[in-house]
């Protein structure tokens, strides 16, 4: 069975800390309040409560789970809602102890009481949660969600009932691994991102997909601008200070401009000596999860904890690669990342809970990694192999985030992710493709291996590694 991901499943416009632990429980939330009013509950609804498994349950508070439960039930969008208005939401639900369902129906709640951190895992999958719902007249409604990474959420039986189903894809270029993807490629005599923006256009209009596109463009742009224009101390305790500010500063000095374009533009324009590459890329990655740190918004890349890969990377093809870039070079890159993420999603996982970071910032490097060779010129052949040593390289990286926080190491990870995609390409354009040793497929299924391997204190639980060997006190 082939399994339809679009680039927009991949790359999602969301709020941080994580794609896993706070937008998946955000769209759960919303699903849970889709369904009370399909089953006409929602107007009979007099409580409800939230059980958090697992990872979430684990590392919840410092991924900001119950925050996002809290605003997803309060009928909040996290595409499109300020985010300057969180706090003050969140607040106001926990000072009032009552919560606005969907924004409709004013029920009392208490997030202390109501939202329940249970240690136990699920045996389904490490971040299960369930909301259940009681109605005055004795009635409860009880559903269990998954978020599975990437902001993707199921349910268990629904992904049973597709198995057995065996759905078919509706893409005209349906692909489930990396050699299907080439052997399309070959036989269509196209490049990786033309075959991406056919699967795409078949689903919906070609000015949607260029919109879309450019409005994820456009998101991380804006990201990666107002994190190299906020200084401060990040939330959480951890008392992490913003270095892209510091760095951005003196990178770029005096400059005039007013918008995120005009900041792009100045960038292109400044000269940029080769030491300064790299302090340039690991800015851009810097800002995305400073951002995302603060519960800003980034897009998903295939994760929030690794959103600042594949902006820093395009980044550096648009500043230092190739000034004459614009739009058919960006959205070509999203559409060769996108595709890239969908392989690792579909042959083995976007979720730390379940593979520890490789899966994070393992797999963004690979996504950035093959885009990046596409659009300076590789060939199908050579963007898969970039892809492939992007991942080879992160094989068994640990998720042991301090705190449960998403800034160390995660913060740092994103720029040696970023560096790693850049040099990855960079090796795959030098090397003639017959003499690859390790196609891409055999990687994501190691892998997978790897992460099943891997012991579970590394799997974004905050009780191995650096969680344990730093004492957040004395931070």
């Amino acid at each position: 069975m082939e399994e339809c991901i679009s680039v927009f499943d991949m790359l999602k416009i969301g709020v941080g800390p994580s794609s896993s632990h706070t937008l998946g429980p955000w769209r759960a939330a919303e699903r849970f309040l889709n369904e009370l009013k399909e089953e006409n509950l929602l107007d009979k609804t007099t409580k409800v409560k939230i059980d958090l498994y697992g990872s979430l349950s684990l590392t919840g508070k410092g991924h900001a789970t119950d925050f996002a439960i809290m605003l997803g039930l309060s009928g909040q969008d996290p595409e499109y809602i300020p985010v300057k208005n969180i706090d003050n939401i969140v607040q106001t639900i926990k000072k009032t102890h009552q919560i606005k369902l969907a924004n409709i129906l004013l029920i009392p709640f208490d997030a202390e009481t109501d939202i329940v951190f249970n240690k136990n895992f699920l045996p389904f999958h490490a971040n299960g949660m369930t909301f259940t719902s009681y109605a005055s007249n004795g009635t409860e409604y009880v559903s269990t969600f998954y978020s599975i990474g990437g902001g993707f959420v199921v349910k268990e039986e629904r992904i049973n009932a597709k198995k057995k189903l065996a759905i078919k894809c509706a893409f005209p270029f349906p692909t489930q691994n990396a050699a299907a993807l080439l052997q399309y490629a070959i036989s269509e005599n196209k490049l990786i991102s033309e075959i991406v923006y056919a699967n795409e256009i078949s689903m919906r209009p070609e000015a949607e997909v260029h919109s879309e596109l450019m409005r994820i463009w456009n998101t991380m742009l804006e990201c990666m601008y107002i994190g190299c224009h906020s200084e401060g101390i990040l939330p959480g305790g951890l008392n992490v200070r913003r270095r892209a500010f510091d760095m951005h500063q003196g990178l770029i000095g005096l400059a005039n401009y007013s918008t995120p374009q005009e900041w792009l533009e100045t960038i292109r324009k400044t000269e940029v000596k080769f030491r300064q590459i790299l302090k340039w890329v690991s800015c851009f990655a810097l800002a995305v999860n400073e951002v995302n740190a603060a519960l800003g918004r980034v897009v998903t890349a295939p994760t929030n904890g690794s959103a600042g890969v594949i902006p820093a990377v395009l980044m550096y093809y648009l500043v230092i690669e190739n000034h004459q870039a614009g739009e058919k070079e960006i959205k070509q890159f999203l559409m060769v990342a996108g595709e890239i993420g969908s392989i690792f999603k579909k042959g083995s996982t976007i979720s730390a809970a379940m593979g520890g970071c490789q899966a994070e910032i393992g797999v963004s490097s690979a996504m950035a990694a093959a885009a990046l060779c596409e659009v300076m010129g590789g060939t199908p052949e050579q963007v898969l192999m970039a892809a492939e040593i992007a991942m080879e390289h992160h094989l068994g990286l640990t998720c042991d985030p301090i705190g449960g926080l998403v800034q160390i190491p995660c913060i740092e990870r994103n720029t040696m992710g970023a560096i790693k995609a850049i040099n990855a390409a960079e090796l795959a354009m030098e090397t003639d493709a017959k003499n690859a040793k390790v196609p891409l497929d055999k990687v994501i299924d190691t892998m997978w291996q790897t992460a099943k391997d891997m012991n579970s204190k590394y799997k974004e639980t905050s009780e191995g590694g650096l969680a344990v060997a730093v004492n957040m006190a004395d931070c």
